[in-house]
């Protein structure tokens, strides 16, 4: 009680830098309920926005400051790749093959035959079609990955896509790449289908990412369909396909670090 009543005579603002050091799940779920003055401070946007600029999370555009600093830092703390195996380090678990056709999909080592490296060395691996149609998906939960249903339908935060792809030096291909944003009921909000991209023989096998963000969209967003793939143009026997890796969906601003 006298550690209680010593952090009460605190002056407000010290009250503010203090609170601002504790952990947000303690803020929340203990600090709020202690006193009313103890939960003004919690609910205060300087109390978060400190916190936010404490642990390096700074808009990217530091003209267009976020609405709600609570959401912002949560958001923050939560962003990270929802897709699961996107780099064929588990082969194809977690991913639903929708389409198998010609050799069925494989899985092969960087840089692969007539290949090139990706990027990024942490990237080992990717998934190549066959001479036939062969596409893969998988549907993401929000509500079990921590989005909740207020959350997506007052805030709306931005949804992030990437996929990389690349051809083979010596084989056309084609690739194709659908994001559906669904209902509870699965009924689609929105939607990124660019045109498929036609990759001549004899190209450069250099990556290529295929990008799209969604925003304002619809309330109501409860899952998000991902679905990729494509084939090779030339219907050769194997693997000449495209080659697609490191995909990913993010949700939450965009920051500084």
């Amino acid at each position: 009680m006298a550690g209680r009543a010593g952090l009460g005579a605190l002056p407000e603002d010290a009250l503010l830098e203090v609170l601002a050091r504790v952990p947000a799940r303690d803020l929340v779920r203990s600090c709020r309920l202690v006193c009313a003055q103890w939960r003004a401070v919690v609910d205060r946007p300087s109390l978060w926005k400190r916190k936010c600029e404490r642990e390096g999370l700074v808009p990217a555009v530091a003209a267009r400051p976020p609405p709600d600093w609570r959401v912002w830092y949560f958001l923050c703390r939560r962003r990270r790749n929802l897709l699961r195996n996107p780099r064929a380090q588990e082969k194809f678990k977690h991913w639903k093959l929708d389409s198998n056709g010609g050799d069925k999909w494989k899985v092969e080592e960087l840089p692969g035959t007539h290949g090139n490296s990706f990027p990024s060395p942490a990237v080992r691996k990717y998934f190549v079609t066959s001479y036939d149609l062969c596409l893969k998906s998988q549907i993401i939960d929000l509500k079990k990955e921590g989005y909740w249903e207020e959350l997506m339908d007052k805030h709306r935060p931005d949804i992030v896509v990437s996929d990389w792809y690349a051809a083979r030096f010596d084989c056309g291909c084609r690739y194709q790449l659908k994001v559906q944003l669904l209902s509870a009921d699965y009924l689609v909000l929105d939607e990124f289908r660019p045109e498929p991209v036609i990759i001549d023989q004899w190209s450069d096998a250099e990556w290529k990412e295929m990008s799209h963000t969604f925003r304002n969209y619809k309330p109501g967003v409860r899952y998000i369909l991902f679905k990729h793939g494509g084939q090779d143009t030339q219907f050769w026997a194997g693997w000449y396909g495209i080659r697609v890796t490191n995909s990913s969906i993010t949700i939450g601003p965009e920051t500084s670090a």
